[in-house]
């Protein structure tokens, strides 16, 4: 059985394509994977085919050295506007992902809601061979192939989103006051409102006394 660098939580709503020792260049296959990972598989496609026909390109982010600028690395936001036309690399890629979709099928999941979750690209052993130079030199001749593994996820449909229940209403302090009122119609400090009420008949019939005369009668007698 192929390890993968990362094993998902759910099987059942993955599919997985693995291509080992691929006789394709591991920058221009890192770029690619870097790029489409993320994307829903529709999108990814439809992109790799534009680069195929030149009508698109790959932003090139980590092995930038020698890469010129094109015009249609701005549509990418690429830094520096560099990329490039890997077209061989680019076919391998997108076979290997037209597998992983192959799988998703057999497996009954709905091809229209994947995603390309996990995409990596590792260096593979370097073929060895050697050319000819003058003076009866030999030079390094080597390839540099690459391990390319994706995986595929089946992203959830969307859920209607529920109906908002009702805003609690921030409460004043007018409100709060009102909701402290007992059953009798009395606030919470109706105590010390009785002792007002107290206070203010005591001064009456003091008043009351002062308007009697001395004879003992009231004023309006």
């Amino acid at each position: 059985m192929v390890r993968y660098s990362v094993e998902p939580e759910v099987p059942e709503k993955t599919s997985k394509a693995r291509g080992s020792h691929l006789r394709v260049h591991f920058k221009h296959c890192r770029e690619i994977a870097h790029y489409t990972k993320g994307m829903k598989v529709a999108t990814a496609m439809k992109h790799l085919d534009e680069v195929l026909q030149y009508k698109a390109v790959i932003p090139f982010v980590k092995f930038t050295g020698g890469i010129g600028r094109k015009g249609m690395a701005k549509q990418c936001n690429a830094p520096g506007d560099k990329g490039r036309w890997p077209v061989k690399a680019t076919a391998v890629y997108k076979d290997l992902l037209t597998n992983a979709v192959a799988n998703a099928e057999t497996k009954g999941l709905d091809k229209e809601q994947l995603v390309i979750s996990h995409a990596q690209v590792n260096r593979a052993p370097p073929g060895r061979r050697r050319t000819y130079r003058a003076h009866g030199r030999i030079g390094k001749y080597a390839s540099q192939p690459a391990h390319i593994e994706i995986i595929l996820k089946e992203q959830p449909q969307g859920v209607e989103k529920a109906e908002e229940e009702q805003k609690r209403v921030k409460l004043t302090k007018k409100m709060a006051a009102k909701a402290r009122f007992v059953k009798t119609g009395g606030p919470a400090s109706s105590v010390k409102d009785e002792e007002e009420q107290k206070r203010v008949k005591l001064t009456k019939k003091m008043a009351a006394k002062a308007r009697f005369v001395k004879t003992g009668g009231p004023a309006s007698s």
